[in-house]
C-alpha cells in the first residue's frame, strides 16, 4: 500500500468551530479506545525508567486539547512519576485555556535549547512529508534535553479497511475525512525507522502498539 499525501480538513480548519470541536472530541475517543494515551505512557514510563527521573518536563507539539498528555499523567502519578506539561499548537482554538500553552510552529519550536525533558507529538508525524518530520525531530531534539516521542499510526491495508467500518462511531464529519486520510498518508515501521536515521539522534528505539500504533523513541546524543 503505497503513501498517499492528503490534506486533511483540520488542519485547515475547514469547518465551523462547533464541528472543530467535535472532531476534537472525536480524537480524545480515538487515543483512549485505540491505543493512543497507552503508546505515549509506554515511551514515558521507558524514558523515565532510563534515566530514573521522577518529574519530568514534557512539551507536547499539535497537542490540540491536550488530552494525551493530561491521561499519561493521571496514570502515571499512580507510580510516582510527576508529569508537567506544556501544550503547542499552530491554533489557539485548538487548545484548552486551562492548561500551560503556547501558539507556535512545530518546525521552529519557540523555546531555546534544551527547555524540557522531552517533546512529544500524537497523531502529527504522518502529516509531515519525509524531510519536514526530519526537521522536526531536529527541532524536537534541540529544544529536549533527553529524547523526542513520536506516538503515530502505521499505514496498512487492514488498518485502512478498519477505520472504514468504524466510521459511524465519528460524530464529525472532519474525522470521518481525517481519519481515512490519516491512514493513507501514515509511515510504516520501516519508512519512520530511515527519516529518523537521518536526524542527529544517538539511537533510534520504535515498538508496534495496539491497532496500528508505532512509538519511536529518538534519544538526543
Amino acid at each position: 500500500m503505497e503513501r498517499v499525501p492528503t490534506a486533511e480538513l483540520l488542519d485547515s480548519d475547514s469547518g465551523t468551530p462547533e464541528q472543530i470541536a467535535a472532531s476534537l472530541r472525536d480524537l480524545q475517543h480515538i487515543n483512549s479506545w485505540f491505543g493512543g494515551i497507552s503508546t505515549t505512557q509506554s515511551m514515558v514510563e521507558r524514558v523515565s525508567e532510563h534515566t530514573g527521573q521522577k518529574r519530568i518536563s514534557l512539551l507536547e507539539v499539535a497537542a490540540g486539547s491536550g488530552d494525551v498528555p493530561a491521561s499519561v499523567g493521571r496514570r502515571l502519578r499512580r507510580r510516582s512519576i510527576q508529569i508537567n506539561t506544556v501544550l503547542l499548537d499552530r491554533a489557539a482554538s485548538h487548545l484548552d485555556s486551562r492548561r500551560p500553552a503556547v501558539v507556535g510552529d512545530a518546525l521552529a519550536l519557540p523555546f531555546s535549547d534544551g527547555s524540557f525533558d522531552m517533546v512529544s507529538c500524537s497523531l502529527f508525524a504522518h502529516h509531515l512529508p519525509p524531510e519536514k518530520v526530519v526537521l522536526f525531530v531536529e527541532e524536537g531534539l534541540r529544544v529536549c534535553r533527553t529524547a523526542t516521542l513520536i506516538n503515530d499510526l502505521i499505514r496498512h491495508p487492514l488498518h485502512l479497511s478498519l477505520i472504514y467500518a468504524g466510521l459511524p462511531l465519528f460524530r464529525s464529519h472532519i474525522t470521518r475525512h481525517d481519519s481515512i486520510a490519516s491512514v493513507k498518508q501514515a509511515y510504516t515501521v520501516q519508512e519512520m525507522r530511515d527519516m529518523l536515521n537521518r536526524t542527529s539522534a544517538a539511537k533510534v528505539e520504535i515498538t508496534r502498539h495496539y491497532l496500528f500504533r508505532m512509538g519511536a523513541i529518538v534519544w538526543k546524543a
